[in-house]
């Protein structure tokens, strides 16, 4: 595949950046896809790590159905209270109303006692489980006229792109992905510190997967959940991570995009990490979204070796 756009069954796959990111059009996701444009968007994610539809028509019931094309769906444990009832695959985020109040703390607490540095929101969704999502799929119902930009970032041109003896470094090590991770706690009692405890899920991942359908070797490493590099002090640790992390999000490897009411964006998420925004909290039009996540497998290290569970699988 080229970096031109490409055209089969019908559909556009038209690359938004130079390393991850293509947007597809003459596709209505709301019909019955045949496989045939099924394998095309399948292999454009592969290729791009993200893809982006705009204007479309999709439901609840539409979505799960769209995603149940790319593997199977994962019933979500816990929703917040925007989540619709009757469709338990879907999680809805409508920020304004999701965090405000969580745990006992307002928006802007909840924000700093999370956010312990500016690379800490960087993340892929749920990697302290044993076998993380393979792919997220997002809706946007409602979003401010300007602001609320997701980007995403490629870890596997950010792998390709460290030096040789640091790939060398990287291919043997394992991390520990865990809930919590640089969460400053309240004074006194405090009802997310009781949350971890009695939720808590973590896993030693391999530093760098490897991709099944392609052979790629991603940087399997985010802000939000990595604790440390096992076998590591914890300044060598915090001196690995931040490295790594700064080679992910270095702007070639991303891509930003600006969302409408019915667009939809379908992403890799063991070869990328994604920033949500932090500029729309504060405009007039909420933004509501609808995630649903699909199941992936036990990530495999450049040994051979699956992860293994910590605690709470």
């Amino acid at each position: 595949m080229t970096g031109e756009a490409v055209r089969a069954a019908g559909v556009e796959v038209n690359p938004a950046a130079g390393h991850i990111g293509a947007e597809i059009t003459g596709v209505d996701l709301t019909d019955d896809l045949d496989d045939a444009v099924v394998a095309t968007i399948r292999a454009a994610l592969l290729r791009w790590k993200v893809v982006f539809f705009r204007g479309q028509r999709l439901d609840h019931a539409g979505q799960v159905a769209l995603a149940r094309r790319f593997g199977e769906t994962i019933v979500m444990p816990r929703r917040g209270s925007a989540s619709p009832p009757d469709v338990p695959e879907i999680e809805t985020t409508a920020d304004r109303l999701e965090l405000s109040g969580r745990y006992g703390m307002e928006r802007a607490e909840w924000l700093h006692r999370r956010n312990d540095s500016l690379l800490h929101p960087w993340h892929s969704d749920w990697s302290n489980h044993l076998a993380p999502p393979a792919a997220t799929l997002l809706r946007a119902e409602s979003v401010p006229p300007y602001g609320g930009d997701t980007t995403w970032a490629n870890l596997a041109a950010a792998y390709a792109g460290l030096s040789a003896p640091v790939r060398a470094f990287v291919d043997g090590l394992r991390a520990e992905h865990r809930l919590g991770v640089g969460y400053q706690p309240q004074p006194g009692r405090d009802a997310y510190v009781e949350h971890l405890l009695g939720h808590q899920m973590a896993t030693a991942h391999p530093l760098v997967r490897v991709l099944p359908e392609t052979g790629e070797r991603v940087l399997f490493v985010n802000g939000y959940y990595v604790e440390q590099i096992l076998g590591l002090s914890r300044p060598e640790s915090r001196a690995v991570l931040d490295l790594l992390l700064e080679q992910a999000v270095r702007p070639e490897y991303t891509v930003r995009f600006r969302w409408e009411p019915g667009s939809v964006a379908l992403w890799d998420n063991r070869a990328t990490i994604h920033l949500a925004p932090r500029d729309a909290a504060h405009l007039e039009v909420p933004r509501i979204m609808h995630r649903v996540l699909i199941a992936g497998d036990v990530p495999i290290g450049v040994d051979g070796k699956p992860s293994e569970s910590l605690t709470g699988h």
